[in-house]
């Protein structure tokens, strides 16, 4: 039995292998420990802080089961006050003359005869 390949791959082994270490790595690796250990995030450094965090309980969240009036709903929450929105109404400088289509299909109101030609003319150009 043979096995074909897929278009664009070369072998059916998928194991990954690890690379050769280059001359000088363990320099870089020391220079990387020691920004580490400056930054606070060495692997000792992480022991520490998770040892000394073990009991502190980050949240506090409520039991909904029992103690249902501890719960903050929306009808218990200070809502803030905004203003009302400023009306918007027809003061008669302006009249529509009508509604006329762009060259792709927009709907734009007309106010004055020369919007009308300049919307003709983009038309056209």
């Amino acid at each position: 039995m043979t096995m074909h390949l897929v278009r664009g791959m070369s072998t059916i082994s998928t194991k990954r292998r690890k690379g050769k270490k280059k001359p000088g790595w363990k320099a870089k690796q020391a220079a990387h420990e020691k920004w580490l250990t400056k930054m606070g995030v060495s692997d000792t450094q992480l022991k520490e802080k998770k040892e000394k965090n073990a009991g502190v309980v980050l949240r506090n969240i409520p039991n909904y089961r029992t103690d249902i009036s501890s719960v903050r709903t929306s009808d218990t929450i200070p809502g803030g006050s905004t203003a009302p929105k400023e009306r918007q109404v027809y003061s008669g400088e302006r009249r529509l003359l009508g509604i006329a289509t762009t060259h792709k299909s927009n709907m734009v109101p007309v106010f004055s005869r020369d919007e009308a030609e300049e919307i003709s003319q983009m038309r056209r150009n």
